[in-house]
């Protein structure tokens, strides 16, 4: 997992140069019938990139996206009218049996399709009509580190055909960010120590962090077995912060930005409840400090909306250090496997 984290600068840069010339025709087509609904289907990590997707695309262009239910489909096998939508499948492996199921019924049923994976021999490349490999390589680590920022890259792409993202130039800056912060690797191994013994925690994030709060409760609870709830910052104001009591540990992705005022309020209060407080942050947040016990500070000045890949690499990092610490393997968690497939 460690060594796929480090991966992840030349990964993101093979994705953005490979992605680069056919999202450009696929910008064209795109200019020729914009769609007047995104619809987003995933599992798992993806499902969180999907999440990221979906406050991307829709800070960023204007049109409604919606997260699929993928058991509308296989299930209650109920058809859907996706004329003049654009559908588009996130899958690691590209076999999943659940989200190609819905690409399928979506092509049928008038979408453009659209599928993004890291796997050119796949399932999901055969049915979708406009495919998108994510650059990542072999990922051999069950705790998928590298195909979920790639996924997120392929993602700003779509965004910037949609005309809601101006410059390339500001995607290719991404893989050095993604360089910095994993400098922070040696503070990271340090910190987990602190927490070793920690069997819960909150995560909160907000806006185009939202989706990493998931991402990262996610590999907490898979790598080490920690139960990890996972918030907005807003959501946690309206009951769930009863959980807290003095000493919880609570982590934050709390970038300068829209999303600020909203996150310092909380974490404010939260200071108030003596929680332990890890912020997630950059160097353009210089109130940041007066909010946490600790801040986990990326060197980068970021636009908040570019935030999301070099904000999650810390938490990659945190989660494959706290493992070990913990005594366990995050490349082989107990009971789950590399490749889900789910009706």
């Amino acid at each position: 997992m460690l060594r796929e984290i480090r991966q992840q600068p030349a990964a993101l840069e093979r994705t953005l140069a490979s992605c680069l010339r056919p999202m450009q025709r696929f910008r064209r087509l795109l200019e020729k019938g914009r769609p007047r609904l995104i619809v987003l289907v995933a599992r798992g990590t993806s499902d969180n990139a999907a999440l990221f997707g979906r406050y991307l695309l829709e800070i960023t262009t204007g049109i409604p996206v919606s997260l699929a239910a993928p058991s509308i489909t296989t299930l209650y096998e109920t058809p859907m009218d996706y004329r003049g939508a654009l559908v588009v499948g996130i899958s690691q492996s590209g076999e999943s049996t659940d989200i190609n199921a819905v690409l399928q019924q979506a092509r049928i049923a008038g979408a453009v399709t659209m599928g993004i994976t890291n796997q050119a021999a796949s399932a999901m490349t055969t049915i979708a009509e406009h495919i998108f490999l994510v650059r990542a390589g072999d990922e051999k680590s069950v705790a998928a580190t590298k195909t979920y920022t790639g996924q997120m890259m392929v993602l700003y792409l779509l965004a910037w055909a949609l005309a809601g993202i101006d410059r390339i130039s500001d995607l290719h800056r991404l893989p050095a960010a993604v360089a910095g912060a994993l400098r922070l690797e040696s503070h990271m191994a340090e910190l987990a120590g602190r927490y070793r013994f920690m069997t819960r925690a909150v995560v909160v994030g907000r806006g185009i962090n939202y989706a990493n709060a998931f991402e990262f409760a996610l590999k907490l609870m898979e790598t080490s077995y920690v139960v990890a709830e996972r918030f907005s910052s807003a959501d946690f104001m309206h009951g769930p912060i009863a959980l807290v009591e003095p000493g919880f540990p609570v982590f934050a992705f709390a970038p300068p930005g829209v999303t600020w005022p909203s996150t310092s309020t909380t974490l404010e209060k939260l200071q108030a409840l003596r929680a332990e407080i890890v912020a997630i942050s950059d160097a353009g947040n210089s109130k940041i400090a007066s909010r946490a016990n600790r801040v986990i500070r990326l060197r980068s000045k970021l636009d908040e909306v570019f935030t999301a890949i070099p904000y999650i690499v810390p938490a990659q990092l945190f989660a494959a250090c706290l493992a070990t610490e913990k005594g366990l393997n995050p490349d082989h968690p107990r009971t789950i496997s590399k490749v889900t497939q789910t009706l």
